[in-house]
Formats: C-alpha cells, structure tokens, sequence
C-alpha cells in the first residue's frame, strides 16, 4: 500500500450529490451473490448468519465474533496478486469469494457486518495508520471502534486475533480514519470534510456494497 498515494488521493474534491443511503437487506445480499456463482451464495451464507449471530450479542462481543470471523475466513494476499493491480478496495462478498484480501479488505469486510448487525457507523473508523513491524514501519490499516465519542477505541486488525484497546497497540500511529460520515486527521474529533467526496476508492467502494445489498 503507497501510503503517500493514498494521502494524495483524499486531497482531490470530487463534487457529488448527495447519496440516499440503503438499509441492509439480507436477501438482496443472497439475490446479488446468487446471481454470481454458487461459491458466492455459499460465502454469503455464512456472512448473512454471522449478521444475524452478531446482532444478538452485545457490542463488546459482536467485535470479537466479526473480528474473528474475517481474520480466519480471508487469507492475507497483496491486490496486485488477487486482483492484478496495485490498489484495489472490495466489498465483503468479494473478499470472501477470493478468501483472500489486504489490510482494508480486512477493516472494510468488518466495517460493514458490524453496520449491518445495527452498530451505528459513528462508533466505527477506518484508520490508516504507521505500523511497526519486524523493526520497519509501513501503511496498515484497522478498524477502531468507538462506545462513546471520547472513549479509547478498540482496535480490530488481521495482524492481531484479539480485539484490543489503543493503548495496548503502540506500534501503531494513527495517520487519518474516515467512515461514511466523516474524514478526521489521525482520531481527532474535528472532521476534515466529506469522505465520499475527498477519497474516490470508498466513495466506489460504499456504492458498491450499497448494490450488493450490505449497507
């Protein structure tokens, strides 16, 4: 992942309307997988029962059953080897299909079943952060989740099998996060703007989990 890439890419506006948001809709998730292969269906199966699992349980443990069901179900691959270019964002139902994804793949897939299982997307950041790794640090991406506004966020991540508070993450330095709502520098409060306006890769991303029926 080029880091200083993607920076450059949330600093071009791109002028939209204003998007009228989908509510999850299970069926249009097995319609949409269905209508692609029976591998898909299978794949869609199991996320659709893991929304349904996960809405019953409470927040705390609904990010352990997402985090863990990801992290064992997508086998970490670069997008130039499953997708055959350099920078390639997918939706759930694409990743689980290829059982492979990177580190946004990862944070998306548990980004949107946690918004589908009725976590508001206000406690839920896409963070790209510096992590470091064997003694070098390089571009990485988590979910954190938020209970309350100011509270420390847990972080959700394919390098780690346990959802884990901030502050047991120091190899990681926050650069930006961003969900459907807002664009913030590092975890700052203040948002930064438009994220479906600034950072073209979700804003194609959100339109096409929308029309799979996830979000």
């Amino acid at each position: 992942m080029k880091l200083r890439a993607l920076i450059a890419r949330i600093a071009v506006l791109c002028m939209l309307p204003v998007m009228a948001w989908a509510a999850y809709d299970a069926t249009r998730v097995l319609d949409v997988a269905a209508s692609r292969s029976n591998k898909v269906l299978e794949q869609a199966r199991d996320l659709v029962a893991l929304i349904e699992r996960a809405a019953r349980l409470d927040e705390p443990a609904r990010l352990v059953a997402v985090n863990q069901f990801f992290n064992q179900r997508i086998a970490f691959h670069d997008d130039a080897e499953t997708w055959g270019v350099p920078d390639y964002w997918a939706s759930p139902l694409e990743s689980l299909e290829r059982r492979a994804g990177d580190c946004e793949d990862y944070a998306i897939a548990k980004y949107f079943a946690l918004a589908a299982s009725g976590v508001p997307v206000s406690r839920l950041r896409m963070v790209y952060v510096r992590a470091r790794l064997a003694g070098q640090s390089q571009a990485h991406m988590v979910l954190a989740y938020y209970a309350e506004p100011n509270a420390e966020p847990e972080i959700l991540d394919n390098l780690r099998p346990e959802v884990l508070p901030a502050s047991r993450r120091p190899d990681l330095t926050p650069v930006f996060s961003f969900n459907t709502d807002g664009l913030w520098q590092g975890v700052g409060a203040q948002s930064q703007g438009d994220p479906l306006a600034r950072l073209s890769l979700w804003r194609d991303l959100v339109a096409k989990v929308r029309a799979e029926g996830l979000f």
